[in-house]
């Protein structure tokens, strides 16, 4: 396993929402429209792009790996399925010196979750350590109730402890770490 990110020298770009987010060396989040653009993926040095929806369609480039996860963003979608095998193939990618996309619609649910799941098994970070890394990294992410507690189940299966924990809230399950957000809710 390599060093936990908090190591890392923070040379990244600032976040960025309509184009690709740095998390790693060599790893980016984005939607799906940034991850069509052929120039933002040839100046990015992107040599593998995961696709993980069912709804956006990629413009094929012959110098790029393209994996499709096909999985609607809902809470009872079954990405857990995929956690080993993606963060598998990211880190392969990373060994081999290239760059992995990972993209759902938005950039922000699907995606999101991939890469904590990544970070989880090959950072060795916690799971709220992944959240606030890589939430830093791109603000906008926000895995549904459902990847939630998928995420809360691997992490405790790769360490046998979790460090955040769905509560009920006046919007259902939350994870713990959105109470103080839905407390500031204002209702309509």
């Amino acid at each position: 396993m390599t060093a936990p990110l908090c190591t890392f020298p923070v040379q990244f770009r600032q976040p960025s929402i309509s184009g690709l987010s740095q998390i790693t060396r060599s790893l980016y989040i984005s939607n799906g429209a940034a991850a069509n653009n052929k120039l933002l993926l040839s100046s990015n040095q992107i040599t593998s792009v995961i696709n993980v929806s069912v709804e956006v369609v990629n413009t094929i480039n012959e110098d790029i790996q393209y994996t499709q996860v096909p999985v609607a963003d809902a809470p009872i979608s079954k990405l857990y399925d995929f956690f080993d095998s993606i963060a598998d193939h990211i880190h392969s990618v990373e060994m081999k010196q290239g760059r992995t996309l990972l993209h759902c619609a938005a950039g922000v649910s699907r995606s999101a979750t991939l890469c904590l799941a990544y970070l989880m098994k090959y950072h060795a970070m916690s799971l709220m350590g992944a959240h606030t890394w890589t939430k830093s990294c791109r603000p906008i992410i926000r895995p549904n109730a459902g990847f939630w507690e998928q995420l809360i189940h691997y992490e405790f299966q790769l360490f046998g402890k979790n460090t955040i924990q769905m509560v009920s809230s006046s919007m259902g399950m939350i994870p713990d770490i959105y109470e103080k957000d839905v407390r500031l809710m204002i209702p309509l």
